[in-house]
């Protein structure tokens, strides 16, 4: 679907439930974003949530897949995602904490970028990102977003406050 140079960036299927799981239920992992691993049928749910957004939007979270390998590493993609009361066009990435720090989820983002900009037609992107998660914040700074507000969500009874990154097209 998408191909960058190390990358395939394609829709999750069923089978990809394993590798999904080694990025969901790893409590490493999922700390920096959400506080805590989700279990089993949560990272289910979350596969599903997606294979929805497939027919709805013709977009969600993708996996993404290193080509040497044809290994799911990660995931990253667009989904819609509330802020304040407006529904917003964000750029998500999660990766499997040994690819983490060699420049994928960037590579992956900025694939994620372009293909909103030229192929959704999008004038803005956003990514919605814990101020506590520092390495996520560098993704969205080297994918050429800067911070434009900040608000609390509410994420399995937790407050977490969260920083809205954005870049506008410039073409």
């Amino acid at each position: 679907m998408i191909e960058t140079k190390r990358l395939i960036i394609r829709e999750m299927v069923q089978s990809d439930y394993d590798a999904l799981c080694g990025i969901l239920c790893d409590e490493e992992v999922m700390r920096a974003a959400y506080e805590s691993a989700f279990n089993l049928e949560e990272a289910q749910n979350w596969l599903n949530r997606h294979l929805k957004r497939y027919e709805e939007y013709g977009f969600g979270l993708w996996a993404v897949v290193l080509k040497e390998t044809n290994e799911m590493i990660g995931q990253c993609g667009l989904t819609m995602q509330g802020w304040r009361e407006k529904e917003i066009l964000e750029i998500g990435f999660l990766f499997q904490k040994a690819y983490w720090h060699k420049g994928y989820a960037t590579e992956a983002a900025i694939a994620c970028k372009e293909y909103a900009f030229s192929v959704l037609n999008a004038n803005r992107v956003y990514s919605i990102i814990r101020d506590t998660n520092i390495a996520a914040q560098k993704v969205a700074v080297r994918n050429g977003m800067n911070i434009i507000d900040k608000d609390t969500k509410n994420f399995r009874n937790i407050d977490m406050e969260f920083f809205l990154y954005s870049v506008e097209r410039t073409k």
